[in-house]
This record gives structure tokens, sequence and C-alpha cells, in this order.
């Protein structure tokens, strides 16, 4: 960003001597945030179709949330899971009831949902099947998180180098091709860990016949079939979780987390019938999991993106950004694709046009934010609550800017 002020030139340097550089974060620091706008601390205002990648999902300063983080915060804290308290109890109730879940295990991100997930998988054919069966299918181009397991999932070579030797028991196949998962899948196949909608992997849904049909495998092959929904889950598509648009596709675990808390730290693993009472007690646990702050505040989310009137709004602006991407497509014809569901949407430049960071660095400088999937796919997660002159004056300036790369 050109013009930064001599504290937020300061305050950057000081990011890059003190961070590890594992980010190279954008040099901008903003301040404060209400609804889907940010603030720097020079005062230069943004309109955010990021949301804290998909995590502030009602906006910034969201009423409802400060209200319900301020009166908790002001109770109690923290207990650890030795003791009960009651935000988690409840969260736990009100997921299971609009879930298939049966039970929930709390924890503080989406890497350690999928990591629960599949310990679960694991120590669930420890109990029923033979040593052989361990083996969890995942698939290219996913993102599970960045523990050893969870990155050995993800099927990303750019994510797992210089990390290994990497734990065994996966196997990766391409989304989408059916006679491929059909050839993969056998008596070792434990569980199948798949997104509904890859994010990180350039926003690519997995076909409903896809999902089906790992469905059938598992039911035949007697494996678990865990569905990832830290990114397309809580009604980011307009439905509480993605898999909901695809009939006979029901998961028997499902893992959530960004949207949850709204900007608070928590992930949770949901589990079905067949996986609720597989955790004896001291196989697994987190501190913090369960804190009774980020209970409280994703009790409030929970409430609002279940009401069928806030899941029609999100179809509504969702179809609303594709016909805005469309437009800007039909203008400039620099997309192959434009793809999602509801307000998750990518939109993959032509082939070997790998300029999707210029093209972000670009929009921030037009004062927009957008994420990128990837080299050649802009990415669009912006809180559900924005609105649609939010929106219209967004991509307004989004499509000033690929006029410039057409």
């Amino acid at each position: 960003m050109a013009n930064l002020s001599s504290v937020h030139s300061q305050l950057i340097e000081m990011g890059h001597q003190y961070y590890m550089p594992n980010y190279n974060p954008r040099n901008i620091v903003f301040a404060e945030g209400l609804g889907s706008r940010l603030r720097d601390i020079d005062g230069n205002e943004f309109i955010d179709l990021s949301s804290g990648i998909g995590v502030n999902c009602l906006g910034h300063q969201n009423p409802e949330i400060v209200a319900a983080l301020t009166k908790q915060a002001e109770k109690l804290w923290h207990t650890s899971n030795i003791y009960f308290s009651e935000p988690p109890i409840q969260l736990a109730r009100e997921l299971v009831e609009h879930t298939f879940a049966e039970k929930v295990f709390f924890c503080n991100s989406g890497a350690e949902a999928n990591e629960a997930a599949i310990k679960l998988a694991r120590k669930f054919a420890s109990e029923h099947y033979p040593p052989n069966k361990r083996t969890i299918l995942t698939f290219e181009g996913s993102f599970h998180g960045r523990t050893i397991a969870t990155m050995t999932a993800t099927a990303q070579p750019k994510y797992q180098s210089g990390f290994g030797p990497l734990p065994g028991g996966f196997r990766y196949c391409p989304i989408n091709n059916t006679d491929k998962l059909q050839e993969l899948f056998d008596e070792e196949i434990c569980a199948v860990l798949i997104e509904p909608i890859q994010g990180e992997g350039g926003v690519v849904p997995a076909e409903p016949k896809f999902l089906q049909e790992a469905r059938r495998l598992c039911d035949e092959f007697d494996a678990i079939l865990i569905y990832d929904e830290i990114q397309s889950g809580m009604g980011r598509t307009g439905k509480l979780l993605a898999y909901e648009w695809v009939d006979n596709a029901e998961p028997d675990v499902a893992t959530i987390a960004k949207a949850l808390g709204a900007g608070m730290p928590i992930g949770a693993t949901l589990a079905g019938a067949r996986l609720a009472d597989v955790f004896s007690f001291g196989s697994h646990g987190s501190t913090y999991g369960g804190n009774p702050v980020c209970c409280a505040v994703a009790r409030v989310v929970l409430e609002k993106i279940t009401k069928k009137s806030f899941q029609s709004e999100v179809v509504k602006k969702g179809e609303y950004m594709f016909e805005r991407l469309n437009g800007i497509n039909n203008q400039y014809h620099i997309f192959k694709e434009i793809r999602g569901r509801g307000m998750m949407v990518g939109a993959q430049f032509l082939d070997d046009r790998n300029i999707a960071a210029d093209v972000n660095e670009a929009c921030l400088e037009a004062k927009v934010l957008i994420l990128q999937a990837g080299p050649n796919v802009l990415r669009f997660l912006p809180a559900m609550t924005i609105e649609i002159d939010e929106l219209a004056l967004a991509f307004d300036r989004v499509g000033n800017v690929l006029k410039k790369f057409a």
C-alpha cells in the first residue's frame, strides 16, 4: 500500500521483524471493523469480501455476538474439561438437534477437528476390524489442516514439502473421478475424508453423484464417511452443512470450525450413531476445547444461521455474486470457470493465467479484500450479512481491477 503513515510503516516493519516468516501478510495494519467494512490505522476504509477466510460470517462487531461475548466474559472464561459449564453443554445439544450428529467434541480449530475425526476413524477401526484396515482415503486438491496428520491427509505436495517423514495410512484420489474412486476402494480403507466443496484447492464442488458413490462404497466396505465442512459449512452455501444439498449422502462424521465462532477460535467434530461413543475416557482431549466464551458466541451464530430466512438470503446473495462475476466475464473474457455454491464462490482464470496473486494485490489497492485459492483462482467468502449495495460496490471495484488484466 502506498502513502502509509510513519506509525503504519513502523508497525509493519515490527511485524516482519518479530513474526516467523510463514505468512507473508499484506503490508497493511487493520485497526477496526464494522459489518463488512474494515479500516486500517490510517483511517482508510475497505470492503471485506474475505471475512477472515470465511470466519467472520456475521461481519465485524455484530452487536449480538459482542453482547454474548461480553456477557459470558463477565461470568466465566475457562474451567477446563475436568468440569462442566453451561455454554458448551447447550451448544452441543443445539448442534445435535440441527444435524445428523448424536455427540460432539469441541476443540479450537478446523485442523484439530479434522485431527479428532482421523483419530475417531482409526480408533473405531482398531476396535472392529483387522490391523490392515486403517487407510484413510482423501482427495487431490484437498486441504484439511497443518498438523502432521491433517497435512498428510491434505493431498497437495506444496503443503507437505520439507516436513517428512509423513505418517502412513493415507491414499489419494482425484476429486470427482468415480472410476478412480472405485478402483482405489478396498478392504484396507477405514474412512473417506472429503470436502463437499474444496476451498484451498480452488473452490471445487464435489459432484452429487460422487458424494453418493463415496457413501455407497463406505457402506459396502464398512468404512466411515467424514465430511470436512470447515469452510463450506455453517450456512455458507445456504444450508447449515453443504452436503445437505445432496440426497443419500449423509456422513458418519463431520467437522466444522471457522464460521462456527464468527471470529472466536472454536472447532467441533460431529459424530453420528456409529462413532458417538468411540472416544473413551482419556483417549482424546483439548485444553481449551469447549471454552465458555467461544461457545456462548457460537450459540448466537448457530441460532442465526439456522433460520430459513437467513439461509434464503445467503442463496440470493450467492446468486448475485455469480451474476456479477458472469457479467464481468462477459465483458472481459478472463475466466475459464466460475463455480461454488451460495456465498462460497471461485473464479478460475483462463489456462496458463496464474495472476490471482497480482489481482488480489490490485484489489487491495482498490480497497476491496478478496482471496485466492491457488495461483489462478479468485475466492470470494464475504460475510453472510453483507448488504447487496456493499456487494455491488465491491464488485464494481473488482470489475475495474479485472479490466486492467483483460
